[in-house]
C-alpha cells in the first residue's frame, strides 16, 4: 500500500473519500504507458473478473451508473409512453436516466425504517402504463420484491435494480447482481469499489448483454478488436457512447482485489457508529443489516436536522444529505403526489461521515459533536 502523505489522511472533515491500496497508480500508468485509453482488453478482463466475484456469465461495464440505468431501461423495452415505478428517496440521476428512456417517473413511498420501497407499494403503484420497476438499494441494503415476482411477470414489467450503493452485499446466499435479475452499479468515487468513475449492468441472459454491449459503443456491432482488424464495421441500432475508458477500469481490477478489505472494514466502521449511537436519545440510524450489507453510508434521523446539520458543519464534521425527495424537485414536479414518509424523511436523514480511512476514534468524536448539537438546540 502506498502511504498518504503525513497529514492528509481523509477524517471527519470528509464525509467520503475513496481507499486507494497503492497498485492502483501503477496500473494508471500501464494504461498510459499502452497508449490505449478506451474501451479495450483492460475494461473488459474487469468485466470478468466482476463476473467472476459475482458468480455470473456476464457483466457489461459503462461510464456510469447513470448510463448503465438508462442503457438497462431501454434494452429492456422501457421508452416512450411508459410509467417507470421508483422511491423519490434517491439521486436525482435515477429520475434523470428514467426520462433519458423516454419513460416517465411514478413516484412511490418508502419503508421509514429502511429508506426502500417494500413488496406493498408496488403492487399498489402498478397501472396498466407500468414497463418497470426501479428499487433503489438505499446504503447497500438489499430490497426484496420476492411476493411481486410472479405479480410483475404476469404483467410483463422488468425490475432493474439501482444498486450504485450496492457492491458487495448480499441478497440472501448470494451478492447482489448474482441474482438472476437486471442490476446496475455505480463505481464512481466514492462508492465501496471505485474506478474513479463508471457503471456496469448485469444482464439477465446473452442475449440482453450483446444489446447492452450494442447501445454502449453507439450501436457499433463489433468489438474494437475486431474493428481494428477491418476496413469497415456495422452501426445496427441507435446507441450511445457509454463504454468505460481502460484507466477506469485499471483502478476497478485493483480495487476488486483488495475488495475484502474493504468489505470489513466498511462492516467494521458501520458497527462503531451503532455502538456509539446506542444511548444517544433522539437519534434513530437507519439499518443496513450489516450481516449481509457493505455498508455505503451510516444515515440516522434527528429532530430539527437542518439546525443539526449546520451545528456539526461548524465544527469540522462534514454531514450530508442524502437525498432530498425528488417529488418536490421542480424538475420533475409535473410528476408530483403526496408522499408524507419520504416527505417526512426529508426533514430528518442527515448521513454520517463514512468511508474506510476513518478510525473508532473518529466516530466517537462524530457522535459526541452530534450529542453537542441536540443538548444545545434542547433536543435532548
Amino acid at each position: 500500500m502506498v502511504a498518504l502523505p503525513t497529514g492528509t489522511r481523509p477524517g471527519v472533515g470528509r464525509n467520503a473519500s475513496p481507499r486507494l491500496y497503492g497498485p492502483e497508480y501503477e496500473a494508471v500508468v500501464r494504461v498510459l504507458d499502452s497508449g490505449h485509453f478506451g474501451h479495450g482488453a483492460v475494461t473488459e478482463q474487469f468485466e470478468r473478473e466482476v463476473a467472476d466475484f459475482l458468480g455470473v456469465p456476464d457483466a457489461v461495464a459503462l461510464s456510469s451508473c447513470t448510463a448503465a440505468l438508462h442503457t438497462a431501461l431501454v434494452a429492456a423495452g422501457v421508452g416512450p409512453g411508459s410509467e417507470v415505478i421508483v422511491p423519490s428517496l434517491t439521486f436525482c440521476a435515477t429520475i434523470q436516466a428514467i426520462l433519458a428512456s423516454g419513460a416517465r417517473p411514478r413516484f412511490v413511498d418508502v419503508d421509514p425504517d429502511t429508506l426502500c420501497i417494500t413488496a406493498d407499494a408496488v403492487v399498489d403503484a402498478v397501472t396498466r402504463e407500468t414497463a418497470a420497476v426501479v428499487p433503489v438499494l438505499f446504503g447497500g441494503r438489499a430490497v426484496d420484491l420476492g411476493p411481486t415476482r410472479d405479480f410483475l411477470t404476469d404483467r410483463g414489467i422488468v425490475v432493474v435494480e439501482d444498486a450504485a450503493h450496492e457492491f458487495g452485499s448480499y441478497d440472501g446466499s448470494r451478492r447482489v447482481g448474482g441474482t438472476g435479475r437486471l442490476t446496475c452499479f455505480s463505481f464512481g468515487p466514492i462508492k465501496n469499489l471505485t474506478c474513479g468513475q463508471g457503471g456496469m449492468v448485469i444482464p439477465r441472459n446473452r442475449q440482453e448483454a450483446d444489446r447492452l454491449r450494442g447501445l454502449r459503443m453507439l450501436g457499433v456491432v463489433e468489438s474494437a478488436e475486431q474493428r481494428a482488424a477491418s476496413t469497415t464495421y456495422q452501426v445496427a441500432a441507435m446507441g450511445f457512447r457509454y463504454f468505460m475508458s481502460s484507466i477506469n477500469a485499471a483502478i476497478g481490477i485493483t480495487q476488486l482485489a483488495r475488495f475484502p478489505t474493504t468489505e470489513e472494514t466498511r462492516k467494521d466502521l458501520w458497527r462503531a457508529y451503532r455502538e456509539a449511537l446506542l444511548d444517544v436519545p433522539s437519534v434513530d440510524l437507519v439499518d443496513v443489516d450489516v450481516a449481509h450489507t457493505v455498508p455505503h453510508l451510516c444515515v440516522v434521523r434527528v429532530p430539527q436536522r437542518d439546525r443539526v446539520w449546520r451545528f456539526m458543519r461548524e465544527r469540522g464534521i462534514d454531514v450530508v444529505v442524502q437525498y432530498p425527495p425528488n417529488h418536490l424537485q421542480p424538475a420533475f414536479a409535473k410528476w408530483t403526489l403526496p408522499l408524507p414518509v419520504t416527505e417526512r424523511l426529508g426533514r430528518e436523514v442527515l448521513s454520517l461521515p463514512f468511508h474506510p480511512h476513518l478510525s473508532h476514534g473518529d466516530i466517537e468524536h462524530v457522535v459526541s459533536v452530534l450529542e453537542q448539537a441536540l443538548v444545545s438546540l434542547r433536543v435532548c
